[in-house]
């Protein structure tokens, strides 16, 4: 049972969650109402991919909502190979792209369209998703598309002031990215927030109140055929949630789940994270060695993004395409109620 050395306010569960899977469709990417009186802010593109020779893409665009309120991000595309180090922004590449504010939307049968509009500046990009599939095409840029992975997943935390809803699908990627053949996979975000509540910018519940350890969400397709997917929040108070899902059909979900991050020494980036399940299931970080997006680093979002592998302990199978997007923040500490400091 749950222990409380405080007493919250009325409306104020001390940020405990619901998490829960949900059916993907074209349809329910369209709507546009909101939920439990939030506002749908934006759907969120982004993901990452690899080429024959390990070299590191990452992409992603905003699709703003008429009932959102934007925050800075429009698009962002990054690579390894402007450095050969680590992800950095791709400046020309970013800059030679429509940075559309409020993007062409339409449902056609089944599939959602988003996509920039006639006469604007920069090269034309889409992305078309429903659920069985999605296509991302910037033009001049990369062009890529790939299945659904499993169901799509929703948490929501409520609050007095500022509460939020998220809901996420998965898709594996494959296609061409500046012409070299490339593979992965990504992510389809949408928050709901209050009203001018913008994410990681303005009212969100959870980065204005310092909570969150880490964040990820992540994609895993073996070798053999398999795969694993997953989200998880770790933060303090009774801030987290997990999803699992894999080739099996097994689909489950707790809130019942706990967190350690080592943090490079001097560096924002995690050098290593291992979250415990249920008490007993273990899973592990494996940062990639080009994953650390330095630029986004001291600027927006201001938490520490980072591509790598998540694998449960012990797993041994190898990976054929993958992606693990997330974020730790060492200013908010390294595991649940024990407090950070800044560098």
């Amino acid at each position: 049972m749950k222990t409380y050395s405080t007493i919250p306010e009325r409306g104020d569960f001390a940020f405990q969650m619901l998490v829960a899977p949900y059916q993907v469709s074209g349809k329910t990417l369209a709507d546009p109402r909101g939920y439990f009186g939030l506002r749908m802010t934006k759907h969120s593109a982004f993901g990452c991919a690899r080429d024959e020779e390990g070299h590191l893409y990452s992409f992603v665009r905003s699709l703003n909502s008429p009932t959102g309120t934007a925050n800075p991000m429009k698009f962002v595309y990054q690579s390894s190979r402007v450095d050969g180090k680590t992800l950095r922004i791709d400046k020309a590449r970013t800059a030679a792209q429509a940075m559309t504010a409020m993007p062409g939307r339409a449902l056609e049968g089944d599939t959602m369209h988003w996509s920039s509009v006639p006469g604007e500046p920069g090269n034309a990009w889409s992305v078309a998703a429903s659920g069985e599939r999605l296509s991302w095409k910037e033009e001049g840029l990369y062009e890529l598309s790939g299945a659904l992975m499993g169901e799509g997943f929703q948490w929501y935390l409520p609050g007095p002031e500022w509460g939020m809803f998220y809901v996420s699908q998965l898709y594996e990627l494959q296609g061409t990215c500046e012409g070299r053949k490339v593979k992965g996979a990504m992510a389809l975000d949408q928050p709901y927030m209050v009203e001018g509540g913008a994410i990681h910018f303005q009212k969100d519940p959870i980065v204005h109140n310092k909570k969150h350890v880490a964040w990820w969400s992540f994609v895993t397709i073996y070798k053999d055929g398999s795969w694993d997917t997953g989200s998880f929040m770790v933060g303090h108070d009774n801030l987290g949630y997990a999803i699992f899902q894999n080739d099996k059909g097994e689909l489950r979900t707790t809130t019942d789940v706990e967190a350690t991050v080592r943090h490079k020494p001097g560096s924002w980036f995690a050098e290593s994270i291992v979250i415990t399940v249920e008490g007993d299931e273990r899973w592990e970080f494996l940062p990639d060695p080009y994953g650390e997006m330095a630029d986004f680093a001291g600027g927006f979002p201001v938490t520490a993004q980072q591509e790598g592998r998540w694998r449960r302990v012990g797993d041994t199978r190898e990976p054929d395409r993958w992606f693990g997007w997330g974020e730790s923040d060492r200013r908010n500490g390294t595991a649940r109620n024990i407090l950070g400091a800044d560098l």
